[in-house]
């Protein structure tokens, strides 16, 4: 079988494509056949180094945490009523040698979650790590029991900073699917276009817009939860624009650092929430998992143009571009197309 490989860190020069030999499952593993790989920045920053550091975990490891295909075989202790079952994968790469840049992958029964059959595989390989991330996002407000669903969020409103994102793209159809009032930032009129197709109710520009002034006229009592992916440069204005007994969660590292303004968020009653998918208890992932899976039955969870999230398609062969797109930071999803025919390559 084909996989994408590197052995060691780097650019996108590390990873090449071999012929491996076909893997069998184990005991509580399944087989999946891959139809897409979804490429996530973790992907890429694991990759190179930046997360994770430079020396190798394993002596050759296949990239890409999100995927989807249909599984082909199973291992003991897993239901054989399961071989030919449609899904998605989520963390095949996690602590794991290998990830889903691969013609067949092995996995943990549990991280192949069912894909309904008018659920397309490009979908399937967009959900893993940004609707699992922004599903935590969502639930970790004051007040929240951590589950996520049809109306849990009505009276609240949320915040997405950058919303043309991957996961602010989730975290804005998540937000809305619960009953949210959504809000989002944007620094592009492409991205505004973007966000607003994806649902927010009101969408700000800020290379034309006064954040600051917009977002207190929108949410005059202040936010009830900001998702934030610029802890950094945006601190000044969270901290303008967060209400009362309001949550502020950061998943993305920006760079730099900022300063907590511990009166005033003592007289919140703020909480100030840090996320990074891979390490949320598993009971907290698991429940994410299972709501996600309604919120895709429901079709909450949309890609495309006319979704607000472009996809680029790649081949496998040319793994090495897509890793190279998500590096120069490009605007929608971008996908592999593993099987030669659930995308254009």
């Amino acid at each position: 079988m084909k996989a994408v490989v590197y052995t060691r860190k780097g650019g996108t020069e590390v990873l090449r494509i071999v012929e491996r030999e076909v893997p069998e499952p184990g005991p509580g593993e399944v087989r999946v056949r891959m139809a897409v790989s979804g490429v996530n920045p973790t992907d890429c920053k694991t990759r190179s180094g930046v997360v994770g550091g430079t020396s190798m975990p394993f002596a050759e490891v296949v990239p890409n945490q999100d995927g989807s295909g249909v599984i082909d075989k199973v291992g003991t202790g897993v239901a054989q009523g399961r071989v030919g079952q449609r899904v998605w994968v989520w963390e095949a790469a996690w602590q794991r040698a290998d990830g889903t840049a691969q013609e067949l992958v092995i996995l943990p029964d549990d991280h192949a979650v069912e894909l309904p059959h008018d659920v397309g595989f490009d979908v399937g390989a967009s959900i893993g790590i940004p609707a699992l991330t922004a599903h935590r996002c969502l639930t970790v407000g004051i007040g929240q029991t951590g589950r996520l669903g049809l109306g849990s969020l009505i009276g609240r409103t949320v915040l997405v900073v950058g919303g043309a994102g991957a996961v602010g793209h989730a975290a804005i159809e998540l937000a809305t699917w619960a009953g949210a009032r959504v809000v989002t930032t944007v620094r592009s009129e492409q991205k505004a276009a973007l966000a607003a197709l994806a649902g927010a109710d009101r969408v700000v520009n800020s290379v034309h817009e006064d954040v600051a002034a917009v977002l207190r006229a929108e949410a005059p009592n202040g936010f009830d939860l900001i998702v934030e992916v610029d802890p950094s440069g945006n601190a000044q204005i969270d901290w303008g624009v967060v209400g009362q007994n309001g949550t502020i969660v950061v998943y993305a590292d920006s760079g730099g650092e900022f300063t907590v303004p511990v009166r005033q968020a003592m007289t919140l009653n703020l909480r100030l929430q840090f996320v990074l998918i891979y390490t949320v208890p598993i009971e907290a992932k698991n429940q994410a998992v299972l709501d996600v899976s309604r919120a895709i039955d429901d079709g909450a969870l949309r890609i495309g143009a006319d979704a607000g999230l472009p996809v680029r398609w790649f081949s496998l062969d040319r793994t090495a571009e897509a890793h190279a797109a998500v590096d120069r930071g490009a605007v929608g999803k971008v996908l592999i197309d593993v099987d030669g025919v659930s995308g254009s390559a």
